[in-house]
C-alpha cells in the first residue's frame, strides 16, 4: 500500500474532467440516457429554460458511448497535463469552459442536432499544444502541419462524410486553441500566463 502514497493527482483540472465525464457516462447508462439529454448534451431549447445554460457547458462532459468517451479522454489525458503544467490549472479550466460555451452556442444557433462530447476540447488542446513554443514573429512548423492534417481532415470530412460526428465542433475547438495560443504569445508571458480577464 506504500505505492498508493506515491500516486500524485498531478493534473487536477484534466483528471477531474475525466472522472466527472466517466460518472456522467455511467449516469447516462443508469438513466437510459435521460440525464444526458437533460444536462449533458446541447440542443435548441428556450433560453428561459435554466437547463439550457447548464447544457451550454455540460455538453462536454456527456458522451454517447464508452468508445466515444475513451477516444476523447485518450487525447485529453495525453495533452491536458502538459498544457495544465505550462499554463496553470485556472487558465486551462478557463480555456476549456470558453471552448465548451463557444461550441455549444454555435450548435444551438445554427444546427438542429444535439451535440455532446469533448471533441471540441480535444481539438483546442491539439492546436494549443502545437503552439507551446510559439514566439512572437515566428510560426512553428509543427503548428502548420497540425492545422493542415487535423483541421484539414475535419474540413474535408465535413463536406464529404455524412455521420454523427460534428466536424464543425472540431474546427471551432481548434480555432479556440489557436486563439488562446496567439493571445498568450501576444501577451509575451508563455509560462502560466493569465488568459482570463
Amino acid at each position: 500500500m506504500k505505492w498508493l502514497k506515491k500516486i500524485q493527482y498531478n493534473s487536477p483540472v484534466v483528471l477531474t474532467f475525466a472522472i466527472l465525464s466517466f460518472f456522467v457516462l455511467l449516469l447516462g447508462y443508469v438513466t437510459q440516457g435521460r440525464s444526458t439529454t437533460l444536462l449533458f448534451c446541447v440542443y435548441r431549447s428556450s433560453f428561459a429554460d435554466p437547463f439550457t445554460y447548464v447544457r451550454l457547458f455540460g455538453h462536454v462532459l456527456g458522451h454517447a458511448s464508452l468508445e466515444h468517451y475513451a477516444n476523447n479522454m485518450m487525447l485529453i489525458l495525453l495533452l491536458g497535463p502538459i498544457l495544465e503544467e505550462k499554463y496553470g490549472s485556472r487558465n486551462l479550466l478557463f480555456m476549456m469552459a470558453v471552448t465548451a460555451f463557444v461550441t455549444g452556442i454555435i450548435n444551438i444557433l445554427f444546427f438542429p442536432n444535439a451535440l455532446l462530447g469533448a471533441s471540441g476540447i480535444c481539438f483546442m488542446m491539439i492546436i494549443l499544444s502545437s503552439m507551446v513554443s510559439l514566439k512572437a514573429g515566428r510560426i512553428p512548423l509543427t503548428l502548420i502541419i497540425v492545422v493542415v492534417v487535423f483541421l484539414g481532415q475535419e474540413m474535408v470530412a465535413g463536406l464529404t462524410v455524412q455521420d454523427n460526428i460534428s466536424q464543425l465542433t472540431h474546427i471551432i475547438g481548434g480555432i479556440c486553441g489557436g486563439a488562446f495560443g496567439a493571445l498568450i504569445c501576444k501577451e509575451g508571458n508563455a509560462d502560466k500566463t493569465a488568459v482570463s480577464a
